[in-house]
């Protein structure tokens, strides 16, 4: 009694951890309940009407199959997020049904759990060899049921949630092909140049956390379910506090909500330059409409993030923005974007090239964003200043001539200011100047109507 009492406790305090961390990975991966439908294939009315109840009071729609034949076709109908699936049923058993539903290509995905009173280890081995993700041995036990239930179908989510994020990413990429197509007939490639490069520098990295991080939380729920197991199986004290320091049980649930973090985190960057990505590329060209001016720098100035950080010749790039509180403007938010697109990129490249030749400039390289309006309150005024060397008095004046560029060849078409100056002025009646001592810097004002 002593003994049974300890793995009651042990069971207990187990399937409290498994709840938590589900707790936790809810808030990270939600996914509506109308997708979280269960399929139950069970010959057994009993067992089939239990295991009903329990997954109606944890929140899952289900849906009941009494054999092969009607789970097949409720599987086509349905597509389950996750399969309780008896191993002993009549004429076609669950191995065989296992099989099947692995080789169809609309449905390999599919979770699928075994349910079974066997307890032969070569049994179990059959079936996670044909593709199941784990067993429940009957008798069924609610907490079990729920804990083994809520591991798998957050893991598919979870997947599903990362497919959603590579489709959306490919969405983003098409995007940015055809906002391409459209830079090389305005002769624009330069500015396309710094875009793609910042886009695809600035997703690779949370992709790749996405990526790496998975393949632990696959292995950490691997081997709690394990863990579980063991105490489900009776198995001894030293047996299970063995397995609990070989799979290092106490670092692996602390580990685990860390990796679930830092995958959610990934995630939330990939969605801000996704949105980045999307305000930067609004395609209005045909209408002004109400636009946030801020939330254009902003955007921009995450594509260029990758330009601003430090490497091993030059230091970072400190970005100061002094931000009024403005209204929203009637513009072309798009080619508002890309002049400053170009602006900020003349900016960082005049820091870059100040670093290179004046080590004195490398100290404090900063870029300063200034947003208020005019003294008469009819326009807003953004200022981007940068602390380089500046631009020299015989250059000044030809700084927005068409083709004009003081970059090496093949670094600038000499377009970005010319594009600008066009934009703001013609598009929008504005006004663009530069200010710019030589050895202090340069700054562009920028005008636009409200």
């Amino acid at each position: 009694m002593k003994n049974l009492r300890f793995y009651c406790k042990v069971l207990k305090e187990t399937r409290f951890l498994i709840g938590y961390l589900l707790y936790k990975a809810y808030n990270y991966v939600m996914i509506p309940s109308q997708q979280n439908q269960i399929l139950i294939v069970d010959d057994s009315p009993t067992n089939a009407n239990l295991l009903l109840a329990i997954l109606k009071s944890a929140g899952f729609d289900v849906v009941i199959a009494n054999d092969a034949e009607t789970a097949f076709k409720k599987v086509e109908e349905v597509l389950p997020s996750l399969i309780l699936l008896d191993v002993m049923l009549p004429k076609i058993d669950g191995f065989e049904i296992c099989s099947r539903l692995k080789e169809s290509k609309s449905t390999h995905d599919i979770p699928v759990i075994f349910m079974t009173s066997l307890s032969r280890t070569e049994d179990k081995v059959r079936g996670l060899n044909l593709g199941a993700v784990d067993y429940i041995t009957k008798p069924l036990q609610k907490e079990e049921v729920i804990a083994r239930v809520n591991v798998h179908v957050k893991l598919r989510n979870l997947n599903k949630q990362l497919e959603t994020q590579s489709k959306e990413l490919k969405s983003t990429l098409e995007q940015l092909q055809e906002s391409q197509l459209q830079l090389i007939q305005n002769e624009k490639m330069s500015t396309l140049g710094q875009l793609v490069a910042g886009v695809a520098h600035e997703i690779n990295n949370p992709v790749g956390a996405i990526s790496a991080n998975s393949v632990y939380a696959a292995t950490y729920v691997r081997e709690l379910v394990q863990h579980l197991q063991l105490h489900q199986q009776k198995a001894t004290e030293a047996e299970i506090q063995n397995h609990a320091e070989e799979i290092e049980l106490d670092f692996l649930t602390e580990d685990l909500l860390n990796i679930i973090n830092t995958m959610h985190e990934s995630a939330t960057r990939i969605k801000d330059i996704s949105e980045s990505f999307k305000i930067f590329c609004r395609n209005d060209t045909h209408e002004k409409v109400p636009f946030d001016i801020h939330e254009g720098i902003d955007s921009t100035l995450m594509i260029l993030k990758y330009k601003l950080k430090a490497n091993d010749k030059l230091p970072k790039i400190e970005v100061v923005k002094n931000y009024c509180n403005i209204p929203h403007i009637n513009c072309y938010p798009g080619p508002l974007n890309q002049v400053f697109m170009n602006l900020l990129v003349n900016a960082i490249d005049a820091l870059r090239d100040s670093c290179q030749h004046n080590t004195t400039k490398c100290k404090n390289p900063q870029i300063t964003i200034k947003t208020s309006l005019n003294s008469k309150k009819t326009h807003t005024v953004i200022s981007i200043k940068d602390n380089g060397m500046g631009i020299p008095e015989e250059i000044l004046e030809k700084i927005f001539g068409y083709a004009f560029t003081t970059k090496a060849v093949g670094k600038g078409t000499g377009l970005g200011l010319a594009i600008a100056r066009q934009i703001i002025i013609e598009k929008h009646r504005g006004f663009l100047d530069v200010k710019s001592k030589y050895g202090e810097g340069a700054e562009f004002i920028i005008q636009l109507p409200l």
